[in-house]
């Protein structure tokens, strides 16, 4: 362990919310002037952990992937923080002593950067993760960490100030709810205007969850595809390198069942090195695309094209408001690459933000 520095020992879910965590930093460090996350910053040099070459568990290999390429897709989707951070601001401007709940909070850092002084915070996230949170980030005053899954109803019983209005946030929730069948979901919403009645939350949600990595490359120009192309398959070997057997295995099942005119030879990574330099370009971007499906994994049956949908299960349900992730989000001081990105996902509608009030 480098001396003065806490190790955190890695799971699934550990992993998704270091990256998090890196890119609010990374975004902070690079782009001050438009989002800081001071405590984000202070983290990422707290943790004994190497953000661009450690290894990652299977699940999560394509954070090993996305981490190799000069689109900054954690980055740029920590800055839904900033847009939480304005929710948040507004509610507690109206309501100074609420009460707000950060639902799957992993190693969010909203609090210090939306805290008045006066209201009271709940993080709530599954027990190893609390765990970790409480290692790095001890309970300030006010702040309550609860280490509960979000379907366990017994959370809101911990929930002890309501008197002046409850705020949720749930920006890692996207995620999970993926995980979920339609009727979880439904029992989830449900189960906050049960208790919270009159309540607000304000989450991200994912319409397209599989077309968005399918045409994830058209987002990036041109001129630039074949060497991203050439990153993304070096990520994939840098994480072969560290790999233990039974997820090398995995992968390599993965590979041969991808619908490419011609098959590796055999399972080391020579074999898929030959392979792949025997595609044509576009055979190599439809590879990619078909293994970075697989790798997200099944998901539940809820996708919501329409958030409406969520007021018909629940008449108590009212959308306040709904929005395309980066809208009145500064490009000025952004490449164009980061530009382009942040456009193709507003104008196609991939990644919104979503305000309700149950």
């Amino acid at each position: 362990m480098s001396q003065g520095k806490v190790k955190v020992e890695l799971g699934n879910t550990s992993v998704s919310m270091l990256g998090c965590l890196w890119g609010r930093a990374q975004v902070s460090k690079d782009y001050n002037s438009l989002f800081y996350d001071a405590k984000a910053v202070e983290l990422i040099e707290k943790i004994d952990y190497d953000f661009l070459s450690s290894d990652v568990p299977f699940e999560d290999i394509m954070y090993n992937i996305f981490r190799n390429i000069t689109l900054p897709e954690f980055g740029l989707f920590t800055l839904r923080a900033k847009q939480f951070d304005e929710k948040a601001k507004a509610y507690i401007a109206e309501h100074p002593y609420a009460s707000v709940i950060n639902i799957a909070a992993g190693l969010d850092t909203t609090f210090y950067r939306v805290d008045n002084g006066t209201i009271h915070w709940y993080d709530l996230d599954l027990p190893p993760v609390i765990d970790i949170r409480r290692q790095l980030l001890p309970e300030p005053d006010r702040v309550t960490y609860i280490a509960k899954s979000l379907l366990d109803p017994s959370w809101f019983e911990d929930v002890k100030y309501v008197e002046d209005g409850i705020f949720m946030i749930a920006g890692g929730v996207n995620r999970v709810l993926h995980s979920f069948e339609d009727t979880q979901v439904k029992q989830f919403f449900s189960m906050l205007a049960d208790h919270f009645p009159d309540g607000e939350i304000v989450f991200d949600a994912m319409s397209r969850s599989a077309e968005g990595l399918r045409t994830l490359m058209d987002r990036i120009p041109p001129e630039q595809r074949d060497a991203t192309r050439e990153v993304w398959f070096e990520g994939l070997k840098n994480w072969w390198e560290k790999a233990p057997q039974n997820q090398k295995d995995k992968m390599n099942d993965m590979i041969v069942a991808l619908k490419t005119p011609i098959k590796p030879r055999g399972k080391e990574w020579s074999d898929f090195e030959e392979w792949w330099e025997t595609l044509k370009n576009e055979e190599k971007t439809e590879a990619l695309r078909d293994l970075l499906i697989a790798l997200r994994g099944k998901t539940g049956t809820w996708v919501p094209k329409d958030i409406h949908e969520i007021t018909r299960w629940d008449n108590r349900i009212t959308v306040i408001d709904e929005f395309p992730m980066f809208k009145n989000i500064p490009r000025d001081s952004l490449s164009e690459e980061m530009r382009r990105f942040m456009d193709y996902n507003d104008e196609r509608g991939e990644s919104s933000i979503i305000h309700l009030r149950v």
